[in-house]
């Protein structure tokens, strides 16, 4: 019994060894360089080089960066007048030096953009010329600011509802449908050569995609110039099924457009379907994993990710880039109201879950590239 012990403990260290070697020489980027490029959401701390234990992830694993909230309105352009580039160019920075495709994210959206935009001094509706003219303002001046420099810009974000229909936001209400049109074409002029994306959460549904595919058929019928698809992917896992991702990254693609997953995470917790940040926030459920998750889960998970990536290979002549929303689970949005939640690849210390080998092992053979 005690040779028994201690050969199997040899082979849990042979076991431990050999997981070390693949995670020292196979990094997600080099997986799937011939592929798709693969991304990930930054928080300030992080570009700013004051987070030791996610800044070696990032610039180990990932060859793209998009922003969690520096460009976002009300973060650049909190006050009528007042840009704050402080941070921004910082983050552009920061993806420059590590030669990295760099993301803007977002320019038009329902969610934090400061009220005024939308109101005079009395704290009336605007009309609708006003709110152009201040649409045009921010977007050229943000925009313009990094043409060249930021590659992919998503220009407008989450304008469906779930059934399909344009979202009644301040933007539709005030400017009316053709905001939509208006933000693309005023992106365009900014930057000419950078990738226009319409970027959304769960246009994995049919009546959303629908939506969606109406919409960008519209838009290329009037010869506006949107040029990729952001499919959010704030997955479950349990939906969607691989089908129904399969179905709409073809049905995108088809259209002619890039397809990006924008923004992936497996909520391991469920909780109602959604992405909406105002719904997620007061999501109830389960804390069900506060102290890590059971190796059962951790398998499940990594099963997950690996049927995801498969698809994501199956149509790599159509993605051309895969972002994941956080680089640990300690940085997850989805922990939201003391949910603990363990979406990512790499745990609250930094280190790469069984997901990670899974997601590895999809990259196809480079005999196969």
């Amino acid at each position: 019994m005690k040779h028994n012990l201690i050969a199997l403990s040899f082979m849990a260290i042979g076991m431990c060894m050999a997981t070390a070697s693949i995670h020292a020489q196979t990094t997600l980027k080099d997986a799937f360089k011939d592929d798709f490029r693969i991304g990930v959401a930054i928080n300030q701390n992080q570009f700013d080089n004051e987070d030791q234990r996610g800044d070696p992830i990032i610039e180990t694993q990932f060859n793209a960066i998009s922003p969690e909230n520096i460009l976002k309105w009300e973060s650049v352009h909190p006050e009528p007048g007042k840009y704050d580039f402080a941070g921004p160019d910082r983050y552009v920075e920061f993806g420059e030096k590590n030669h990295m495709l760099i993301v803007g994210h977002t320019l038009v959206w329902h969610n934090q953009t400061p009220k005024w935009v939308f109101q005079d001094t009395n704290g009336n509706p605007v009309t609708r010329e006003v709110l152009l003219e201040r649409m045009r303002d921010h977007i050229h001046t943000v925009v313009g600011r990094y043409q060249g420099r930021i590659k992919i810009w998503d220009v407008v974000n989450e304008a469906l509802l779930d059934n399909g229909k344009l979202r009644k936001s301040p933007w539709e209400k005030i400017i009316g449908d053709d905001y939509i049109e208006k933000a693309f074409q005023y992106a365009h002029e900014a930057d000419p050569d950078a990738i226009l994306r319409y970027n959304d959460y769960s246009l994995e549904n049919e009546p959303k995609r629908s939506g969606a595919i109406a919409l960008i058929k519209k838009l290329q019928a009037e010869g506006i110039p949107v040029t990729a698809i952001g499919l959010q992917d704030h997955v479950k896992m349990d939906w969607p099924a691989v089908e129904q991702e399969d179905a709409t990254i073809s049905a995108f693609a088809a259209l002619g457009l890039k397809v990006m997953i924008t923004e992936l995470d497996v909520n391991v917790l469920g909780g109602k379907q959604t992405a909406e940040i105002t719904e997620m926030a007061n999501q109830g459920g389960a804390n069900l994993y506060t102290n890590g998750l059971p190796p059962v889960v951790q398998q499940e998970l990594a099963k997950r990710y690996a049927d995801l990536f498969r698809v994501f290979v199956k149509h790599h002549n159509d993605i051309t880039l895969v972002t994941f929303w956080g680089v640990t689970d300690g940085d997850s949005w989805l922990n939201m109201r003391g949910r603990i939640n363990h979406p990512l690849l790499f745990d609250r210390a930094g280190r790469p879950k069984p997901a990670f080998d899974a997601v590895i092992q999809v990259a196809r053979p480079a005999a196969a590239k």
